[in-house]
Formats: C-alpha cells, sequence, structure tokens
C-alpha cells in the first residue's frame, strides 16, 4: 500500500510540476521569423554567346563565358576578373536551367576572390524559349535564384567566407545582373 501510495504520489508532483501546455505555449509553436536578407552587392557580368555542345545524357549542354564586368553595393566593390570563368548550363526540354557558374572577382582593393554560384532558371516554356534564343524579357517572369560560395585569403573579405548567400539574378543577351544577399 506504501508503495502504491508512494507511486501515486510521485506522479501527483510530476503532473504537478512538470510542463504543461498553456495558450502561451501553443502560441510557441508557430515557425520562428524568418532570419533576415542583408544586401551585399550587385554584380553586373558581362558574356559572351553561348558555346552550345549538344543534346548529352541529362539535357542541353550549353557554356557560356563571362568575359568581365562590375561589382558594387554595401559590402563589397570591385570587377569580375575578365574572361575568368564561365557558367556550364544544362537545359531541359521545357527550358528549366541548372546553373553551375565560376568566376573571379577583384576589390578595389585588389583582392581576389573565387566565385562558384549554382542555381536555376526557370519559366514559362514559350518565356525560356525566348529568353534562351537571347531575346530580351521581363525579368518578372523568369524564376533565377543562386546560391554562391566565396573563396578568399584577403582578411578584409572572411565574411563572405563565413556567411550564407543568396542570389536573386536576372538575364539580357550580353548581360547578367545578380543581387546577392547575405543570410544573418
Amino acid at each position: 500500500m506504501k508503495k502504491h501510495f508512494l507511486c501515486l504520489a510521485l506522479g501527483l508532483v510530476a503532473i504537478l510540476t512538470g510542463p504543461s501546455l498553456t495558450a502561451a505555449d501553443a502560441s510557441s509553436t508557430q515557425a520562428p521569423a524568418a532570419p533576415p536578407l542583408v544586401f551585399a552587392f550587385e554584380l553586373r557580368a558581362t558574356v559572351a554567346n553561348p558555346v552550345v555542345i549538344g543534346q548529352v545524357p541529362h539535357g542541353l549542354r550549353r557554356i557560356v563565358a563571362i568575359t568581365g564586368g562590375t561589382v558594387r553595393g554595401p559590402m563589397m566593390n570591385g570587377v569580375v576578373v575578365p574572361n575568368s570563368g564561365a557558367d556550364w548550363q544544362m537545359i531541359q526540354p521545357d527550358g528549366f536551367s541548372e546553373l553551375d557558374t565560376r568566376y573571379t572577382l577583384q576589390s578595389d582593393k585588389g583582392e581576389l576572390v573565387y566565385v562558384q554560384n549554382v542555381g536555376i532558371r526557370h519559366a514559362p516554356p514559350d518565356v525560356m524559349k525566348r529568353l534562351n534564343a537571347g531575346e530580351i524579357v521581363d525579368p518578372r517572369l523568369v524564376y533565377f535564384r543562386t546560391v554562391p560560395k566565396f573563396e578568399t585569403t584577403a582578411p578584409g573579405l572572411q565574411w563572405m567566407t563565413r556567411s550564407v548567400f543568396v542570389g536573386v539574378g536576372e538575364r539580357s543577351p550580353n548581360e547578367v545582373i545578380v543581387r546577392f544577399y547575405r543570410l544573418e
């Protein structure tokens, strides 16, 4: 009997002192606020005409050389080192594009930054057909997002190697514009 009473008493204590779900707790099950994105800089890269390798097992392979460009923004200013990279694209029949872009930036202080920027670009098939043919299309019709990775030995730019970024892009016939945002 004492043993049964002890178990009952301990159970009651656990219920009374343990966590309980209140109205305040119920509201805490909502998703926390998303971390903010802070604008870092805008890249404007000039590009050459695509070199079309052709249809390979995973889609149409194209290579677009990056011939130069500028970097401007509150966190970095500089240039795209001329002819330092390209975008190795894989394009599906509906126009969906997988992007794998690699190039080099040089800050106004002369610091070099290697960039590997992977992403996707898609829109309704008729819009992608026009875009891939080199026509100008309204950028609001195209979903163009990237996730860059930066590598540098520059002490003043280590924040780039230790942060996560998202890029939002636009494509015109001779230029690619990507606005990079740092995830706080």
